[in-house]
């Protein structure tokens, strides 16, 4: 602008935020900057998405024939999904775009994070030990929650707009609060930052309980007293000067590491690994569909896709006769029903599978015009994903189709094993139910049953064994034992009856068997006890099943910050 010999006055420059019917003075401004030579700044335009053919037709009316210095400059936040693009292409194809990219890693976001204050902020409350503190680690706690994202379900279960209003409204609060009392309110600080500023995204109550955890760590009484750790290796700077801060986070932050965030190095791996089978598939999902593979390949398309089909139908199981079961079954016991409530669910998949491959069967000899469902399952069974209508039917997962396969048919035989006569199996698998809360319930169901107690009053507790499946002849006089589960985040020590560190590339340590018994709630010793929340899959968040209380030497918020759970299939 300089260089042009230009000022930003009112002249010559028009500044329009969209939304709010403001349209109709974007393109007055428009037309006027064009005669004259101005400049014209249109923000937030992804708020007018029905103005934007206009627009679009407004500057190509006066891309010919207009002042030469006439200048449009137009802002818009980035879209979420691909599906929300609405930017005209004639638009796009001819301006000079720029994106601003967020900050990645602690460094870049401590440092922004800090970069919304000055040296006057730091001078403005009269408690300026506390307030510089208590700032400095606010910083240091935004920057954490969100950049924790980047690790997937083991960060967040779910992905939050953190923002940096959340920051500078907390340091306000923050400004006022100091001022008003007398006694640094360390409860009601972190319960307005983490309930309200930063919680108020929050849906998730795992998530909450995270936001809450890394709050208590960093905000205590203990900040004031001493050297006091963000991170390992990272303490909280002393008194300093708004420059000095910056240069504190130069000079003492460690290299980027899933440490600084209270994460294991292993929940990297995991989601690099992550990220490169998805960058993988996507490359394979571009491959050309041509049915007749060139020189060299190996049979067509079609041919595999038959293959696999006829061997699908194959193996598939006969479905269960679920009138012939219950005439079997003297008393609907609590587990009775969660086998019958397991073998109808299982009948709607296999029936579907069945359904589909037969009718795709017919399309692919010629019997059967071919209709998008068909050609998208044949695409799925050629790129060996689970196709889309078995998973409406079928319980989360995110296996490739031949894994999935193999497990579906291990799921029917455990329950061809349970139904064969409805005694409960020596140990139970956990993961191979389609709703193992219903499994769990009954087990409560039934201690309440025999034991005369009421339902709501009851809790579930978890020991975990030190053996394995095959050393379980008979299941226990009450509760079950369950196997097949795995740790993320940490690893179980089987002698010493505590979680512990993870060992590196040790991703999903399996658990040895654990006997769940039900207890009356006041019975149930809650000390020294990590509340670990049970997920069906590694995507975590809706898959929550229920929490199991483990037993730690260590401080439980240790296992909060690493992110840990336990996971019924990996």
């Amino acid at each position: 602008g300089k260089k042009l010999g230009y000022t930003f006055n009112n002249r010559n420059f028009h500044n329009v935020s969209l939304g709010q019917g403001q349209e109709v003075v974007a393109e007055q401004a428009l037309d006027l900057a064009a005669k004259e030579g101005h400049w014209v700044i249109l923000q937030n335009i992804h708020l007018v998405a029905k103005w934007l053919s206009s627009l679009e037709k407004k500057l190509e009316q006066h891309s010919e024939g207009s002042h030469q210095d006439f200048r449009v400059f137009i802002s818009a936040e980035p879209a979420p999904s691909p599906e929300s693009h609405i930017i005209p292409q004639g638009i796009l194809e001819n301006s000079i775009k720029i994106t601003s990219e967020a900050p990645t890693g602690m460094h870049a976001n401590l440092h922004k994070a800090l970069d919304n204050f000055n040296q006057d902020t730091l001078e403005m409350c009269t408690r300026e030990n506390e307030f510089k503190s208590i700032l400095f680690a606010l910083c240091y706690f935004h920057a954490v929650v969100a950049e924790r994202r980047k690790f997937g379900p083991q960060g967040w279960n779910r992905s939050y707009p953190f923002n940096t209003g959340d920051l500078t409204i907390s340091v306000n609060v923050l400004y006022n609060y100091l001022e008003a009392s007398t006694k640094v309110p360390y409860d009601d600080l972190r319960y307005l930052f983490g309930e309200i500023m930063y919680g108020g995204h929050i849906t998730d109550d795992w998530d909450r309980r995270l936001c809450k955890t890394y709050l208590e760590e960093f905000i205590k009484p203990e900040m004031l007293e001493g050297e006091f750790l963000l991170a390992p290796g990272f303490p909280l700077p002393g008194n300093m000067d708004y420059n000095g801060y910056h240069q504190y986070i130069d000079d003492a932050l460690p290299p980027e590491s899933p440490y600084l965030y209270g994460l294991h190095p292993n929940a990297e791996i995991g989601f690099l690994t992550q990220t490169s089978e998805k960058l993988f598939r996507t490359v394979l999902e571009m491959q050309p569909r041509d049915s007749s593979v060139g020189e060299g390949g190996v049979g067509t398309r079609d041919e595999t896709v038959k293959a696999l089909l006829e061997e699908m139908l194959e193996k598939l199981m006969d479905e269960f006769n679920i009138a012939e079961l219950m005439a079997k079954v003297e008393e609907r016991t609590p587990y009775a029903v969660v086998a019958f409530q397991e073998c109808e669910r299982m009948n709607i998949l296999t029936s579907e599978i069945r359904r589909s491959l037969k009718e795709l069967d017919l399309g692919l000899k010629g019997e059967l015009t071919m209709t998008s469902d068909m050609e998208n399952l044949q695409n799925a069974l050629f790129l060996d994903a689970v196709p889309e209508s078995w998973i409406k039917r079928a319980y989360p997962s995110t296996a490739s189709l031949g894994t999935w396969f193999a497990d579906l048919l291990t799921r029917i035989k455990e329950l061809e094993a349970w139904t064969g006569d409805f005694s409960l199996p020596s140990t139970v698998w956990l993961a191979g139910f389609f709703n193992p809360q219903s499994f769990l319930t009954a087990i409560m169901q039934s201690a309440a049953r025999k034991n005369e107690w009421p339902l709501d009053k009851m809790t579930l507790q978890c020991d975990v064994t030190r053996k394995n499946r095959e050393d379980f002849a008979s299941p226990p006089r009450e509760g079950a034992y369950v196997h097949g589960l795995f740790m993320e985040g940490a690893r179980w020590d089987a002698q010493a009856g505590i979680i512990t560190e993870a060992r590196l590339k040790e991703l999903t340590p399996a658990m040895p068997v654990i006997f769940i018994k039900a207890i009356p709630a006041d019975k149930q010793d809650i000390r020294s006890m990590y509340r670990c929340p049970v997920y069906k899959t590694r995507q975590r968040g809706p898959t929550y099943v229920w929490t199991f209380n483990l037993k730690t030497r260590e401080n439980p918020s240790k296992w909060v910050l690493a992110g840990v759970a336990l996971l019924l299939q990996i």
